[in-house]
């Protein structure tokens, strides 16, 4: 698609989106360009309209019956099934359940025991921190060593065997992995891979099925939606559950959670590694967000994402700042990376015009690029009030340094 080189052939793009009108499906403030729904998406009117009705009816009068009569003991379940069409995966493969950080170690004790070669855990050097911690943590407690990979390394760690932990979707970057090709090699060796599947969902061509995806989990609030703090989900493919074992076993994977057992026997589908009762609110949420999902091809999400990145690019290159993600549309997730000094200050300073970005330490700015509601002109606009505030430093104030708590 050809870049825009002008705010008119921004607009002009706009009118011709075939995605334009699901812009509609969201509750955006005026006068605001939200470009970090890699961080937050913000909320859909059918979202805020289902935990609505859920508090006020199912909650407020069905009470406990609402278990059964608005269906919430099976929703964490149904809302796996709904999720499984945008990565490629059966519904009976995703479950609902706890965070990403909980799944992961939830995962990885699971996994252990299956894997070949080296009895190990390793993780990219440039892994999102809490992927990270987590590997840390289950090492120690499994009394096996944590290596961090350097860049360039991956192929090398994957063959000498254990489990990998990596992102589908870097977090800094947006790079987006070939998750065939590390599946392959991982078949070779006898590693497992854990995929961490959030800054891809909703936004990402997956295909669980096609790549040979093992085991993954991935976040809900970003590019789905979901609302702070949604919950996480689990994806196990078929052939492997029945060797699969949750380490935290709890009463809403059993298979007859109301009969008391004293004993645990899982669930036969992804659902036995549910553990606690789930968030009804929550579930509820997200499944009033993945309405907007309803009807879209992921492929046509993904194009437009890359479109907005290289128009995102292009512009960023004119100013002279440096790009830290990949040139190329096919291999980036949702968002652009740019390098820049002073880039917290810089961001304080876009919000001020109403301009909604992330900054990530050291250097790093973050443009979200949610295809569902972001604009081209968003793009164009952002890019032509980054250029101002450089060219004039009106980042250079006080009250854009003072350090928030969130970045």
């Amino acid at each position: 698609m050809k870049i825009p080189t002008s705010r008119t052939e921004a607009a002009a793009m706009d009118a011709r989106d075939p995605l334009a009108n699901k812009r509609a499906d969201f509750h955006l403030p005026e006068n605001v360009i939200y470009l970090v729904g890699h961080s937050l998406g913000p909320p859909s009117k059918s979202a805020l309209s289902a935990v609505k009705h859920c508090a006020e009816h199912s909650w407020a009068e069905g009470l406990v019956g609402s278990w059964n009569s608005a269906g919430w003991f099976e929703l964490a379940k149904t809302l796996g099934g709904r999720l499984s069409k945008l990565i490629g995966a059966d519904p009976a493969e995703i479950i609902v359940t706890d965070t990403v950080s909980v799944n992961l170690f939830k995962l990885a004790a699971a996994a252990l025991p299956l894997s070949g070669g080296a009895r190990q855990i390793n993780i990219d050097k440039a892994e999102f921190p809490t992927d990270q911690y987590i590997a840390d943590s289950f090492a120690d407690l499994s009394d096996i060593p944590c290596h961090r990979i350097e860049p360039g390394g991956e192929m090398n760690a994957i063959a000498s065997g254990g489990i990998y932990i990596k992102s589908a979707v870097n977090f800094r970057s947006a790079e987006l992995m070939d998750m065939a090709r590390y599946e392959r090699a991982a078949g070779e060796s006898g590693a497992i891979i854990i995929w961490d599947l959030s800054h891809a969902t909703g936004v990402a061509p997956l295909n669980m099925h096609a790549d040979g995806v093992r085991l993954a989990t991935g976040c809900t609030y970003k590019y789905l939606n979901g609302g702070p703090g949604a919950p996480s989900f689990i994806y196990t493919a078929n052939d492997w559950l029945a060797d699969l074992h949750n380490p935290l076993p709890g009463w809403m994977g059993h298979a007859q959670p109301f009969a008391f057992k004293t004993s645990y026997e899982p669930m036969d589908d992804a659902s036995r590694f549910a553990s606690g009762t789930p968030p009804i609110l929550s579930l509820t949420a997200l499944g009033g967000a993945l309405n907007s999902f309803d009807s879209i091809d992921i492929k046509a999400l993904h194009a437009k994402a890359g479109s907005l990145g290289d128009l995102c690019i292009a512009r960023a290159e004119a100013a002279g700042l440096t790009i830290a993600s990949p040139r190329k549309a096919e291999r980036r997730g949702g968002h652009v990376s740019i390098k820049i000094d002073n880039g917290y200050p810089i961001t304080r300073a876009l919000f001020a015009r109403g301009i909604h970005t992330d900054f990530r330490t050291p250097d790093t700015i973050r443009f979200g690029l949610s295809p569902l509601y972001v604009r081209f002109t968003d793009i164009w606009d952002t890019m032509e009030a980054l250029t101002e505030i450089l060219e004039t430093r009106s980042w250079d104030r006080p009250e854009f340094k003072r350090t928030e708590k969130v970045t």
